[in-house]
């Protein structure tokens, strides 16, 4: 079943209350920022007068005031320029503000290139138009292809704009677990070491002195003999960070053919895990903590470390 196309769904005002850390901030920026609406989208809605400030017409360069409304006429779908893909989708919690998604491994969280169709945000794109709602895929963080786990998605411009605050200031809790190669001695520390583009790999990352600060904590959880699962948490979210800090302390992730060796016979990918996820409510401001249990072929992987 394929889901009716854009031009065929009804247009309604999407509006969004300035907040005071926003004030000063430029209708336009707005518009692309909080409310996820594309400058090609902005300038065919000012053709279309399409565009309000405080119910009047909207001038892009007006710098906005706490309470002020900023609204947009999209067509459902529209603003996240995604087409809808229907997919299973592990729901670990839902509500008017957000979607957390317990991400199988193998999928991309959103599309890098214009050929990828079907990944987790295509798949959202579609649980959000089946509840006959219009909202932009936000997707709050990302995590690897190949890693399994916990995903927030914010299903308005205001809850994301207040988790992506949160993001920055580290007030976002990312708690992973690995499996690594060796046995780690130590049964707690911190691995801060900069991280900068590969030189010899732009695509990858190293440890390199002059790059941006990460900072990486660890426990242990269980020792094998040639292995160790361990419980790592991010206090900064570079790309690959934890791959990378892990390969930089001399245990690899099992499985990772960028930053290690390949690992087990029973799993083929990475052996890394999303499993929890704390934070504030974007609205309410209650305190929600989730977790995941490991993906079935991490969970294979412990057991055969066990039974070895």
């Amino acid at each position: 079943m394929q889901p009716p196309s854009t031009p065929e769904l009804p247009h309604r005002w999407t509006e969004h209350t300035v907040q005071p850390d926003e004030v000063g901030r430029r209708v336009q920026d707005i518009l692309t920022g909080p409310m996820g609406v594309s400058r090609r989208m902005i300038q065919k809605l000012t053709r279309a007068k399409g565009l309000r400030h405080n119910r009047k017409p909207a001038w892009l360069a007006a710098k906005v005031r706490a309470g002020d409304v900023i609204a947009a006429r999209l067509a459902m779908g529209e603003a996240a320029g995604l087409e809808p893909v229907e997919m299973e989708l592990a729901i670990v919690h839902e509500d008017a503000e957000m979607l957390v998604i317990d991400k199988p491994p193998f999928l991309l969280v959103h599309p890098t290139a214009p050929e990828q169709d079907r990944t987790l945000a295509h798949g959202v794109a579609w649980h959000i138009r089946q509840q006959g709602l219009h909202a932009a895929v936000h997707p709050v963080h990302r995590i690897d292809r190949d890693t399994s786990g916990l995903v927030l998605f914010a299903k308005t411009g205001h809850a994301h704009h207040r988790l992506d605050v949160q993001l920055r200031a580290g007030e976002i809790r990312r708690e992973y677990l690995a499996l690594v190669d060796g046995v780690m001695a130590d049964d707690r520390g911190t691995i801060d070491a900069p991280i900068a583009r590969d030189p010899r790999n732009p695509s990858l990352r190293a440890v390199r002195e002059g790059g941006e600060a990460a900072l990486t904590r660890y426990a242990v959880v269980e020792r094998f003999p040639a292995a160790t699962l361990v419980r790592l948490e991010l206090e900064t979210g570079r790309t690959h960070q934890i791959r990378v800090h892990m390969r930089h302390a001399g245990h690899p992730v099992l499985g990772d053919r960028q930053y290690g060796r390949k690992g087990l016979d029973t799993i083929k990918r990475q052996a890394l895990h999303a499993e929890r996820l704390a934070f504030v409510h974007p609205s309410s401001g209650e305190p929600i903590e989730l977790r995941a249990p490991l993906a079935p072929d991490m969970q294979d992987a412990v057991d055969q470390l066990r039974g070895a």
